[in-house]
């Protein structure tokens, strides 16, 4: 087997263990942090597969931008996500 091919499942793996941590992660700030490092991870998988185009726009706007965007967005509002009672939607109650 290649050894590039390996390095490619190895991201593969990396990118699923930081998409499942981002979703099980209390803490808002470190879930956006593990969102962006899937994006990190997808560009630089993107960039193995010789599309660097695809790489530096998923770098850009996928890990930078959109990761800023969460960062900001939890700074003004609650870090830390509350276990309080959890009332369905207004969707669910009708």
């Amino acid at each position: 087997m290649n050894c590039v091919v390996c390095i490619e499942y190895i991201i593969v793996a990396i990118m699923i263990v930081s998409a499942a941590l981002a979703v099980e992660w209390r803490d808002l700030l470190a879930a956006a942090v593990g969102g962006a490092a899937v994006s990190l991870f997808a560009s630089i998988l993107f960039f193995m597969l010789q599309a660097p185009d695809v790489a530096m726009t998923e770098a850009a706007i996928g890990a930078a931008l959109s990761g800023a965007v969460f960062i900001f967005a939890i700074k003004r509002t609650q870090r830390y996500e509350t276990e309080e009672e959890e009332r369905p939607g207004w969707w669910v109650r009708w």
